[in-house]
């Protein structure tokens, strides 16, 4: 049953009747409309008095725990006359920071709790499982939605959708089923799998189907014009999709999706359901999402936010490079092979360090340890071979020189002086207060946290190990004048351990343009983490990139299985379009591909005689592109050209400051016409993708420039137009 008021049935016994009015009509009769309706009021009421209450509790425990706080200032003193009293008075202090500590908690509860239920004002639900547990029991339902709650008698309002039981939904298949919960499986029979479609505290329409062939929920999303922020999915997860999302926690999980198959929008509905699933331990910090490029960073950047959830650390490769390498140095080829990084390991197992090999701890323009002095100290433990186990042992010795050092300099009138010609400001800033010492014993102390605050960058550079030579070392190893990037990053971590080996997760879209060595480097940095790698053997559009093959032996080298999924069925593009970019694909893949979406626009493929016609032509699509997006107020539409310079040309040709040319530092417009190199279009998507020079020159029949093509192609939803001045590639003619 499907009931919709946006699309009217008329009917057919008074042809001239309103068709809103019949609608509203059909609204009437429907019983199940109705029953669902006065459902969906009670729990909007039930949520209005909940969030209204979560928000009486936080205002009411922050007064009383600003209260007990004045009260704790006034009446705990401390007494350390005798060891009894002292003892007395530690308690005194424990009794109250247990007391404060359980304030805390509380108050941190009820703020999630208010979080969710604001969540799920927006939108109660989305879905209804009716579930039959024992033959001849009547049917549960269970209503489910973005977040889980319960009223204040534990009866469950909604069902979270990363719940066990929720699985059943996302099967899409009435009848016998079953869901695996705290290790155990529940078996059931799925009577009813219901879809809603729903604002606030009003029912637009509710679809029951047994088998989501033609998923209206999905479809309605799909048909949706293009923004700048992607949107959770979470009422459209399809069943192949569900079981990436919910696949079981392994090493490394390998997802080769073609175009438009959901595999971001997985990937961000796959880190909120390991929040949710982890939510005592995980945090977004031990979670780290590695993006193709800025703007995509920042088109993703709503997705987690939207369903209750923080983002991740979300970088860049050249970002996350930044942060383990110098600033000058984080970009570069990173085309080595894994023969030049194995030449690192086998060097490394042999090194000796020399004792050019060090520089002096320099901060604020003054030298606080030298070369030599660090030389002498590696001289300590020569016994010991370099790498990570002396670096570290050497690292814990240079911390407490510099702690020595700076307590001399403390001592010294030079440092009081500098300390008390310290601002108001600067004092406050230090100390937390003005101040003014009342002795020698003082003074010193307090020269000692100022130093400790101007040379803090000192400690840094210890802890980065930047008083090793990393260059100098590589270049002694490896026989070579400069270091590459990757390089660089792979000899500092096999020289000192460098890693960050408290990340749980490692997340990386559009894996397919990683190199091996790049890969490798990940994979030793996070090492103790689980990776999601997703992408697509089709868009690897840059050369020396990973085929999926050995994406595997990457990991696999480290002792770790891969497990794989494929995502085959296109969401994004109309039928049309998906035909049109999966002929670019291998034969027996081509055959697997399907789409979800409507018929729509077929290609437009134009083929002009001379550049005069050529560059009128391509004015005029993009003219009518603008004008049909005006016409509608919504709408992107991208000419996607094949470079930066091709891109600035289309630009000047066009001369339409209206036309958004998209570059590091920009954002997506709401709606409007851009221009984009396929670097920055790859991973998004537009209702009109416009191809401005699709000639065999630039797509000639080779796999990088098929990929290119494929990738250009793909990132439409319901319009493609190609253009060339002359003839249209081959490629798509074949």
């Amino acid at each position: 049953m499907f009931t919709d008021p946006s699309q009217p049935r008329l009917s057919t016994n008074n042809p001239d009747e309103d068709p809103q009015k019949q609608t509203e009509l059909d609204r009437e009769e429907d019983p199940v409309f109705a029953q669902e309706q006065e459902h969906l009021s009670r729990t909007y009421e039930t949520l209005v008095k909940m969030a209204a209450s979560f928000a009486a509790k936080i205002k009411k425990l922050d007064a009383e725990v600003a209260a007990d706080k004045e009260m704790l200032a006034d009446e705990l003193t401390g007494n350390f006359a005798s060891m009894g009293e002292a003892f007395e008075t530690y308690a005194e202090y424990a009794t109250a920071n247990k007391n404060i500590d359980l304030c805390n908690a509380t108050q941190e509860l009820n703020l999630q709790n208010l979080e969710k239920t604001r969540l799920l004002l927006e939108q109660p639900y989305f879905a209804k499982v009716s579930l039959q547990y024992k033959p001849g029991d009547a049917p549960k339902d269970l209503y489910i939605g973005n977040a889980g709650m319960s009223d204040e008698n534990y009866k469950r309002l909604v069902v979270d959708w990363r719940s066990p039981v929720a699985e059943t939904y996302y099967n899409q298949e009435n009848g016998p089923t079953s869901y695996v919960a705290n290790g155990r499986t529940i078996k059931v029979d799925l009577k009813l799998r219901r879809q809603f479609d729903i604002a606030k505290d009003t029912l637009n329409a509710y679809f029951d189907t047994t088998v989501a062939i033609q998923d209206a929920m999905l479809l309605a999303s799909l048909s949706q014009e293009r923004t700048s922020q992607m949107k959770a999915i979470t009422a459209t997860i399809q069943k192949e999709q569900n079981q990436v999302i919910r696949h079981e926690d392994v090493p490394v999980l390998l997802v080769n999706g073609i175009a438009g198959s959901g595999k971001t929008s997985v990937l961000m509905q796959r880190i909120a359901y390991l929040f949710y699933r982890q939510r005592e331990s995980l945090r977004p910090e031990d979670v780290f999402l590695i993006t193709p490029n800025p703007v995509f960073s920042r088109y993703i950047e709503n997705v987690l936010p939207d369903l209750g959830e923080s983002n991740p650390e979300t970088m860049t490769f050249n970002e996350f490079m930044a942060t383990i390498m110098p600033a000058d140095r984080s970009r570069g080829r990173a085309d080595i092979s894994l023969e030049s990084l194995q030449r690192i390991d086998n060097a490394v197992a042999e090194l000796v360090f020399d004792p050019n090999d060090f520089k002096d701890i320099v901060c604020e323009g003054t030298q606080l340890l030298s070369a030599g002095q660090i030389r002498q100290m590696a001289d300590k433990f020569k016994r010991i071979p370099a790498g990570p186990h002396l670096v570290t042992l050497m690292r814990e010795e240079l911390h407490k020189r510099l702690s020595s050092r700076l307590k001399q300099m403390a001592a010294t009138e030079r440092a009081q002086n500098e300390m008390l010609q310290l601002s108001i400001q600067e004092q406050v800033r230090i100390f937390h207060e003005t101040i003014e010492p009342q002795n020698e014993n003082e003074a010193r102390e307090l020269a000692l946290t100022y130093l400790n605050d101007r040379y803090a960058r000192a400690f840094d550079i210890v802890e980065r190990d930047e008083w090793l030579r990393i260059d100098r070392i590589g270049m002694r190893l490896l026989g070579k004048e400069g270091l590459l990037p990757v390089e660089w990053a792979y000899l500092k971590m096999a020289c000192t351990g460098l890693s960050n080996p408290n990340a749980k997760y490692v997340m990386v879209d559009e894996v397919q343009d990683y190199t091996t060595a790049q890969l490798v480097v990940l994979r030793r940095y996070f090492r103790r983490a689980h990776f999601l790698l997703l992408g697509d053997e089709n868009q690897a559009i840059g050369n020396h990139t990973s085929t999926f093959e050995e994406i595997r032996a990457v990991f696999e080298a480290s002792g770790e299985s891969v497990q794989e999924c494929r995502l085959m069925t296109s969401y994004r593009s109309s039928p049309q379009i998906t035909d049109l970019f999966s002929g670019l694909m291998p034969h027996d893949d081509r055959m697997r591909v399907s789409s979800i979406q409507r018929d729509d626009i077929a290609p437009d493929l134009l083929e002009c005689p001379d550049r005069e016609t050529y560059e009128s032509e391509l004015a005029r699509v993009v003219s009518q592109a603008r004008e049909g997006i005006e016409h509608e107020g919504r709408g992107l539409a991208a000419v996607i050209a094949n470079d930066r310079a091709g891109a600035r040309r289309i630009a000047s040709l066009l001369g339409d400051e209206a036309i958004a040319l998209i570059d590091d530092n920009a954002t997506l417009p709401a709606s409007g016409v851009m221009i984009m190199t396929l670097e920055f279009a790859k991973g998004l998507e537009f209702d009109h993708v416009i191809i401005p020079d699709a000639r065999e020159e630039v797509f000639g029949d080779n796999r990088i420039d098929r990929n290119r093509l494929y990738t250009s192609i793909s990132r439409a939803t319901n319009r493609i137009t190609l253009l060339a001045p002359g003839s249209i590639t081959p490629l798509l003619k074949k």
